[in-house]
């Protein structure tokens, strides 16, 4: 059986991303088939959920899915980052802190079993990163 991943921004600025909607974080940004592009804005002392001297620096919010299937297992890692991939819970949203666009990847795995597991790595040199 099939299984697909999709991968899209967050502009529903009604969820909360700890204290921070989507548009406090980013703009005009859009997922291509294999990149992300748009604005992402210099955040200072975000949120005890980065901690340390992770809480300020660009984040980029967003939200996943599988298309027809209910139940999957979705993680979603910054490679290049400062931690290893991260399982979603069910409303399938995650911010990222986005350190070096030129290095960094996120890679997006999608499983369930008796599908086939998919994976969709998107590239970020598309990204415009501000700093104060």
């Amino acid at each position: 059986m099939s299984l697909s991943v999709t991968c899209s921004a967050l502009t529903d600025e009604s969820v909360d991303l700890w204290g921070k909607t989507a548009s406090d974080l980013q703009e005009n940004i859009v997922v291509g088939d294999s990149g992300i592009t748009g604005t992402l804005k210099y955040v200072e002392d975000y949120s005890s959920a980065f901690g340390g001297d992770l809480s300020s620096g660009n984040y980029l919010a967003l939200v996943f899915g599988t298309p027809g299937v209910t139940g999957a297992t979705v993680t979603v890692e910054v490679v290049g980052g400062t931690s290893g991939p991260v399982t979603l819970d069910a409303d399938l949203t995650h911010v990222v802190r986005i350190a070096d666009k030129s290095t960094q990847t996120i890679k997006v795995v999608a499983s369930k079993e008796g599908y086939q597991t998919v994976t969709k790595t998107f590239s970020l040199t598309g990204l415009t990163c501000n700093d104060l």
